[in-house]
């Protein structure tokens, strides 16, 4: 079975700001890079951007197998407490952007951990690198 780890994130410049999320879609069992993408955003605030990442990693993950696992691994702890289903989405831009994901990972085996900043690096380069650029890529 393919599996997958995505490393997701996303930034705001300002909070609320100028905005961008990123996502790096790895071959779990060779540590391969298969895919990056970043998603500018706009204005919105970094748990916006946050999501937007986690919800182009998830999107890019399944178009590359519909049926691969998907460990997916963040340094924001509300994001992936909310996924995990253990913390209440109260915003309404988060909300909705959660069912996205909750939707294009219906049916698939997608599991969430949380890592500290220095351990997602190649993600919180991709969302910089949409900021600078100011437009999605991937």
């Amino acid at each position: 079975m393919t599996r997958f780890i995505v490393e997701a994130d996303g930034g705001s410049r300002g909070n609320p700001g100028i905005a961008a999320g990123g996502a790096v879609v790895i071959d779990a069992d060779s540590g391969e890079v298969v895919a990056e993408v970043g998603v500018f955003v706009g204005i919105a605030t970094n748990n916006v951007a946050e999501y937007s990442g986690l919800v182009e990693g998830l999107r890019r993950a399944r178009t590359l197998n519909p049926s691969a696992a998907i460990h997916v691994k963040m340094d924001s702890k509300l994001v992936v407490e909310q996924m995990s289903g253990r913390w209440k989405i109260k915003h309404p831009d988060m909300r909705e952007l959660a069912r996205q994901a909750h939707e294009i990972i219906a049916g698939a085996s997608v599991t969430f951990e949380w890592v500290p900043r220095d351990l997602n690096g190649r993600a919180d380069a991709v969302a910089n690198q949409c900021m600078d650029r100011r437009a999605s890529f991937g």
